[in-house]
């Protein structure tokens, strides 16, 4: 969601603070702004829409001094305007906030019947407020700030400047990630590692509840209970903070192209010595003593869930509950003995998936993750943490995430199958055989894409589009849609294809095109007989299957992409990468923001 940085450095700030803002826009934001102290002058800029807005407002009014704060926000209380944007400034003090501030309605009225005037629809601007009253009250800087942190509820990320305060910096966390970067009599701020990765590979990240006060030589940090505590400082690889385009038009075309590679990376980490066993970290899982497994994810991370949950029940007859992440704690769900928790974020910051999370703590057996960031909030608190290993992923709609997401589900569907002994040793390395020879199969697929561009060009000129898929196929449809909607704005629906008959086929005619995904497998011929419903009706249906499945049931299709062939168990992984493409190409020819789309960012770090 919202981006923070923060500079206490030796050069100009706004310069530094633009550039590391740049590196957060990945995350979705509608409006950017800065603030700086020059000789103990407090002063920011904003702008609305793309950062190039900001940079061009600080080219015509300049802000100088070396330290200063940035954030790229996403709005959440009041529209996107200059005066919402963030730094909010109240007097001696400019925060920038990511998170919502539950209470802030209450600390609102306190201090309009102080006297206290506002100027904006944020919650953010009452933290601003609140330091300012108490500054007034007498307070120096940090108390002011450390008391406005005692009373505020809900998620946040903060970071505070000061006038007068060239050589400081207050920031604190609480339920969203921040980060301090150390360099040599320089210090940091970010909410993401990627953010500082230009300026310093040296990294604190924060926990829960702390505060922090930075100056260029020192770093304090107290715990939610006050207390002096030490963080880890971790040397991160700046390699894998990279965020260039590497010669492709936007990051996601470059991460789709990059699947082959980070999939054989998370194989190889996960696989014995010559390749007949999945190896996990300690401490393992004995999944001889696992009765159920309760998976928990929000958006393309749930859909991941759903597709491992054939996995789990098919391979090795674990029963399995799929819940997302933003109903399973209020449902209260029991927690029953034998039971273990997964939870699966990419950023591993995910607001609900981490509440999740924490509702499971001391009910299940175990709680483990599957994370892309191992240094995440949810890695941390769980009590085994899997990396999918697909490096930064930078565009909005996941695509490298979610089949690494997939890749290590299904090795710990194997695992767990060969232990509870429903599949043998010689299966096992059947299975993981095909497997590894998934990385050359998809840069084979990947080569179906001038195909797809052309079909895409075609459902571009539509308003609403349904993907059909049954079995394993029924999540990759769902998948499907999502990333059509996520950046073509396209309404578009998925239904397991039984259902059609069940009230969906009243939306087909002529103008609503119909994307069946169907490899040949043991369920292609009842799909084929849904979408023979769809083309008997004027439905038109671009089937996207295998050779096998062209020849017998592509005739008559509206269009037609063939995949290479693979392992059954393998295919809603393949299929993920037409799903991509075809989502990608409808945005460009649509001419949307495709790294970008309206209204979402990367990580969800607030409910």
């Amino acid at each position: 969601m919202c981006g923070i940085v923060g500079v206490l450095g030796e050069h100009e700030a706004a310069p530094l603070l633009v550039e590391a803002l740049k590196r957060l826009e990945y995350r979705g934001y509608d409006s950017a702004g800065i603030a700086t102290v020059q000789n103990g002058t407090l002063d920011r800029r904003r702008a609305v829409g793309k950062l190039v807005n900001l940079s061009d407002l600080l080219v015509h009014e300049p802000l100088l001094g070396r330290s200063g704060i940035g954030h790229t926000r996403w709005a959440t209380h009041g529209a996107p305007s200059v005066d919402n944007a963030h730094p909010h400034k109240a007097g001696p003090v400019a925060v920038v906030h990511n998170g919502i501030i539950e209470n802030f309605r209450e600390l609102r009225a306190e201090l309009a019947e102080a006297g206290f005037d506002f100027v904006t629809e944020t919650d953010t601007e009452t933290v601003a407020l609140l330091t300012e009253r108490y500054m007034k009250d007498g307070l120096a800087p940090v108390d002011a700030a450390r008391k406005t942190l005692s009373r505020l509820d809900g998620a946040f990320a903060l970071a505070f400047l000061f006038e007068g305060e060239d050589d400081l910096i207050v920031a604190a966390r609480k339920g969203s990630p921040l980060a301090i970067g150390h360099g040599d009599g320089e210090m940091y701020v970010g909410s993401d590692a990627i953010a500082l990765a230009p300026m310093t590979n040296r990294i604190t990240y924060l926990e829960e509840g702390d505060n922090a006060v930075l100056t260029r030589t020192s770093l304090e940090i107290r715990n939610a209970k006050g207390d002096l505590v030490n963080r880890e400082m971790r040397q991160i690889a700046l390699d894998q903070a990279r965020v260039d385009k590497a010669g492709h038009k936007h990051f996601m075309a470059k991460e789709i192209a990059e699947q082959p590679t980070v999939l054989a990376d998370a194989i190889r980490h996960y696989l014995a010595e010559g390749g007949a066993d999945v190896v996990l970290p300690d401490p393992g899982l004995d999944f001889t003593k696992v009765d159920r497994l309760t998976m928990v994810a929000c958006g393309t991370a749930f859909y991941a869930c759903l597709t491992a949950k054939y996995w789990f029940e098919q391979i090795s007859r674990l029963p399995v509950e799929v819940d997302v992440a933003s109903e399973f704690r209020y449902r209260e769900p029991p927690i029953a003995s034998g039971t273990v928790a997964l939870f699966v974020s990419q950023s591993g910051e995910t607001a609900d998936t981490l509440a999740a999370l924490r509702y499971c703590d001391g009910k299940a057996d175990k709680i483990v993750s599957v994370v892309n960031v191992p240094e995440s909030s949810i890695a941390r608190e769980s009590d085994l943490a899997l990396p999918i290993l697909a490096g930064t992923e930078i565009g909005v709609a996941s695509t490298k995430a979610f089949t690494c997401q997939l890749t290590v589900l299904l090795l710990l569907a194997l695992k767990a199958g060969f232990e509870r002994g429903t599949i043998t040793a010689e299966e096992m390395r059947e299975k993981l055989a095909a497997l590894q020879t998934l990385p050359g199969v998809i840069n084979a697929a990947l080569e179906v894409e001038n195909k797809l561009t052309k079909a895409a060009r075609k459902l571009s000129e539509a308003r609403d589009i349904l993907f059909l898929g049954r079995g394993r196929m029924f999540p990759l449809a769902l998948e499907g849609a999502l990333k059509l909607k996520e950046i073509s704005y396209i309404h578009a629906e998925a239904y397991a294809s039984g259902e059609l008959k069940h009230g969906p086929i009243a939306l087909i005619d002529k103008h609503v095109p119909v994307v069946v995904l169907a490899p040949h497998d043991e369920l292609f011929d009842k799909t084929v007989s849904n979408m023979q419903e769809v083309m008997a009706r004027n439905g038109k249906v671009l089937l996207i299957t295998d050779a096998k499945g062209a020849e017998s049931g592509g005739h008559g299709v509206w269009d037609l992409a063939v995949m290479p062939e693979i392992d059954p168990i393998l295919t809603p992984i393949l299929y993920a990468i037409p799903a991509q493409l075809l989502a990608y190409h409808t945005a460009e020819a649509k001419g949307t923001d495709v790294d970008q789309p309206r209204n979402l960012a990367k990580s969800v770090t607030v409910e």
